[in-house]
């Protein structure tokens, strides 16, 4: 029983560490709105936009990956009866999959994408898990 509570655990932070995610890059779409006459709403219109965006429009959707993967392994590690660095591991691997997916699809710079998926998901997950098992 314990195994399918823990699970149902891992989803939750999963869900809430996403809607973490999309609330910031929400928030940065406000903060540093993207070029004018772009439209970043579709996948097409997010690649294409890539190139002329500049640090300032990375920064948020940096925030939002790493934040998003750290509350959602915190809050599963938090609440988890194990306290399992797999429940931890488990929400950064599924960002990160996540974030492979976006880069396939829409692109980036070369150092954001270095930055992003090396130290947005399993560095954050890691952090998670030793602030929520203590």
């Amino acid at each position: 029983m314990h195994l399918l509570k823990d699970i149902g655990i891992v989803l939750l932070g999963l869900i809430i560490g996403g809607t973490l995610n999309m609330a910031l890059v929400e928030a940065g779409m406000f903060v540093f709105p993207p070029p004018e006459g772009l439209d970043v709403s579709t996948e097409a219109g997010l690649k294409l936009a890539m190139s002329v965006m500049s640090f300032e429009h990375f920064i948020f959707p940096f925030l939002a990956h790493a934040l998003g993967t750290l509350f959602g392994a915190w809050f599963a590690i938090r609440f988890t009866k194990s306290k399992h660095i797999s429940a931890a591991y488990s929400i950064g691997m599924l960002f990160l999959l996540g974030g492979i997916m976006m880069v396939f699809s829409v692109g980036g710079p070369t150092w954001f994408i270095i930055l992003d998926l090396t130290i947005a998901y399993l560095p954050m997950a890691w952090i998670g898990y030793r602030l929520g098992k203590g």
